[in-house]
């Protein structure tokens, strides 16, 4: 359940069910551009076969650097208060993405699919927390006030 927005249903995170959908508005649009991108990534990691594996991983771990580099680029130059935990967390993926690399030209591939899976269960709570204070701070910077996200579809308690 997301915590900034108690009254969405569970959050689709783990297995098919993981696929872009409006629980992953934030409402900073450069930002909800690269969350898509990343869930088509990881989607397309996790099911990748054996012969599509490794450009997969490779085109994954690309994402992250650009995806991270944008998002570290915006709380550095806005000075973004809880900046450092944040970039602190992506150079912690960007380190196991690094590993998972190196492993994947070694021939071991196998690590490769965890990974996706790893990224799958984390980027909703990172996304909730982490990135929607960002969002909320880059809209009020931009625009003077919080984002308003509409969410279509969502089962309401």
């Amino acid at each position: 359940m997301s915590r900034m927005d108690p009254t969405l249903s569970e959050m689709p995170s783990k297995g098919a069910d993981f696929a872009w959908n409006d629980t992953f508005l934030l409402g900073y649009t450069p930002m909800d551009t690269v969350h898509e991108e990343f869930v088509a990534r990881a989607r397309a990691l996790r099911d990748a076969d054996a012969a599509d594996l490794p450009a997969a991983l490779a085109a994954m771990v690309a994402h992250l650097r650009e995806h991270f580099a944008q998002e570290d680029t915006w709380m550095t130059e806005t000075e973004f208060p809880p900046r450092q935990c944040h970039i602190d967390e992506h150079a912690a993926v960007l380190r196991s993405a690094d590993e998972v690399l190196g492993l994947a030209g070694q021939g071991q591939l196998e690590p490769a699919r965890g990974f996706a899976e790893a990224l799958v269960d984390w980027f909703p709570g990172h996304a909730d927390y982490l990135d929607a204070a960002l969002a909320h701070w880059m809209c009020k910077r931009q625009h003077g006030g919080k984002p308003v996200v509409v969410r279509r579809g969502l089962a309401l308690r």
